[in-house]
């Protein structure tokens, strides 16, 4: 089947085409009407499940619609009360309802006649959120989806001055790429002095969060946060032992390379000891890459970039521009970070992120364009539940797209000089960002392992893992007190914990899709799209299959990969 970027809003047969979320009451008359319609027949039951699919995508992209508006603008009480209304009055409302409508799934006679080759993974999926319902839990979730949003507003005030002018950190991290030393030197040390500012109130906001998920957990009847959250989280692929092996081939066949991308920086930089402000600059006389100039030319470069790729991807943009689905400068009062958010019913997905003209917003348009894109190819699947991909197999879809598009990066750089230092600049952050992904999960394990320990427990475990995983390069000495608040900058950990191992292990798929990429371009698109399109229909390992790729986390493998990462460096 061709792919169409002429995405369709789901047409509604369930609810009132006019119907939007105002309140519960409004909303409740259609789960009494699921939870206690009789289903007599296999047909019977495939239209029910239809009908729980339009309610789930309506009620969901409610709920993005009101998160989206709070993330462009953190200062309008008015979106974060909306928000808020709707974690606190709605959210709490529907989980006893989709409890009662999984157990009338699982218990019905006409469930077993379903295909089971489209409904495994649902069914599975279904069946794990089951087990972990408890009704103890409902407000705790309540409070924590409000309390988790506090980090952004605590977040989206953090500005700094220079030259008199006011920037967010996003913004402020240009300076970084100054062939000044000493503009360099002076940002760095501002912006991690306004972070250092809101540390206090962010080490509470985080503890708070500990204490709130293990509460969850032992609810549950886990041990931890950890085992809950792995359940939750569906991983049936791998657990906790995977993650250490992944970590110690970080340590093993990574951290090497690493080491050698920031000994070359130094002697390229010509000088005697590499700093933290060092890692973004280019030598006097080099300007710092620069490939746009504002967010709607990010946009157009980013339409022909892709249009290079294949004409569908470009498509995709195009129907997101037309629906107004993109929010790509930063500026004071918006929310940090960026992301891609799926729409449910209407298909296609929104684009927000915090470009400041700079090499690595070039990248994060790509990324969140390749979690577009599989936005697109899912939302034909019949059932909301079947676009609820791993995000195993999602961050696969962004990263891959980060390596693929480089082959067109001409849309941005029209020296093939600047061309050429910018793949290299993918490449070394394609490696650099394994460490880093080792240190946040391992952190996190660690973190709910011990859920009663103290700020100063915390910090110097921080410390400790933070040092196993960093490079002998980089000359820290003196800066101990910004590196033990350096977690607080992740928003993972306080948004979406235990999300972040997800990065290394696509990572690694993306490489794999990309050495496809290089044999032969067609196919590796192929396989790209035809893993995608599945959405959550198949089982993580299967959906790799699907890409031509093997789900592997051993060292060996991955020394494989990183010596392929590295024979393309020196290709360039």
């Amino acid at each position: 089947m061709v792919p169409n970027a002429a995405i369709q809003k789901i047409p509604r047969s369930f609810l009132p085409i006019n119907f939007t979320v105002t309140d519960w009451a409004s909303l409740e008359p259609f789960f009494i009407d699921l939870t206690e319609r009789a289903i007599n027949s296999k047909a019977h039951l495939e239209q029910w499940l239809k009908d729980i699919s339009e309610l789930e995508a309506v009620v969901s992209e409610d709920a993005c619609w009101r998160q989206i508006k709070m993330t462009c603008d953190t200062t309008d009480p008015s979106l974060e009360a909306a928000f808020t209304f709707f974690c606190m009055q709605i959210q709490p409302k529907l989980q006893p309802y989709a409890d009662l409508l999984n157990k009338k799934l699982i218990t019905s006679p006409f469930t077993a006649q379903l295909d089971q080759s489209l409904y495994h993974t649902y069914l599975r999926s279904v069946q794990k959120n089951i087990d972990l319902f408890r009704e103890a839990n409902i407000p705790i979730q309540a409070e924590l989806s409000v309390l988790q949003q506090q980090y952004g507003t605590i977040a989206g005030k953090m500005t700094v001055t220079v030259n008199n002018t006011e920037y967010t950190l996003q913004q402020a991290a240009k300076f970084l790429e100054s062939s000044d030393r000493a503009v360099r030197e002076e940002v760095y040390h501002k912006i991690q002095e306004r972070r250092k500012q809101d540390a206090a109130p962010m080490h509470e906001l985080y503890s708070s969060l500990i204490a709130k998920r293990h509460q969850i957990a032992l609810n549950a009847g886990f041990e931890n946060y950890r085992d809950y959250k792995f359940k939750e989280l569906g991983r049936f692929d791998y657990n906790k032992e995977d993650c250490f092996q992944f970590h110690d081939a970080v340590k093993q066949h990574v951290l090497p390379l690493v080491n050698e991308i920031y000994k070359n920086k130094k002697i390229k930089l010509g000088l005697p000891e590499l700093k933290p402000w060092d890692t973004e600059a280019e030598p006097a006389g080099i300007t710092a890459l620069k490939p746009f100039k504002d967010g709607n030319d990010l946009y157009e470069k980013s339409v022909q970039c892709f249009q290079q790729m294949n004409p569908f991807f470009a498509d995709c943009l195009r129907k997101m521009k037309e629906l107004n689905h993109f929010d790509l400068e930063s500026r004071k009062g918006k929310a940090p970070g960026g992301y891609n958010c799926p729409l449910a019913e209407s298909g296609a997905p929104f684009i927000f992120m915090n470009a400041a003209a700079q090499m690595s917003d070039l990248t994060t348009m790509v990324h969140e364009g390749g979690h577009a894109i599989h936005s697109f190819l899912a939302h034909p699947l019949p059932l909301s539940a079947f676009k609820e991909y791993p995000m195993e197999i999602a961050e696969v879809a962004s990263m891959a797209m980060e390596l693929f598009s480089m082959n067109h990066w001409d849309a941005f750089f029209e020296d093939p000089e600047q061309l050429k230092r910018a793949k290299a600049h993918q490449l070394e952050r394609t490696i650099t960002i394994f460490p880093w992904i080792a240190i946040i999960d391992k952190f996190q394990h660690w973190v709910y392992e011990n859920p009663q320990h103290s700020i100063a427990e915390r910090t110097a475990q921080w410390m400790l893992i933070l040092n196993e995983f960093s490079t002998n390069a980089i000359d820290y000495t003196g800066l101990d007190a910004y590196r033990a608040i350096g977690w607080q900058r992740q928003l993972h950990l306080f948004e979406v914990p235990f999300y972040y191992i997800e990065y290394g292990i696509a990572q690694l798929g993306a490489i794999g899709l990309w050495m496809q990429y290089k044999e032969n371009p067609e196919q590796a698109l192929k396989n790209y799209m035809n893993a995608l399109s599945l959405g959550g229909t198949k089982t993580l390992p299967e959906l790799y299959q699907a890409a031509g790729l093997e789900f592997n986390l051993t060292p060996a493998y991955i020394k494989t990969l990183m010596e392929f990462v590295q024979t393309q460096m020196d290709q360039l």
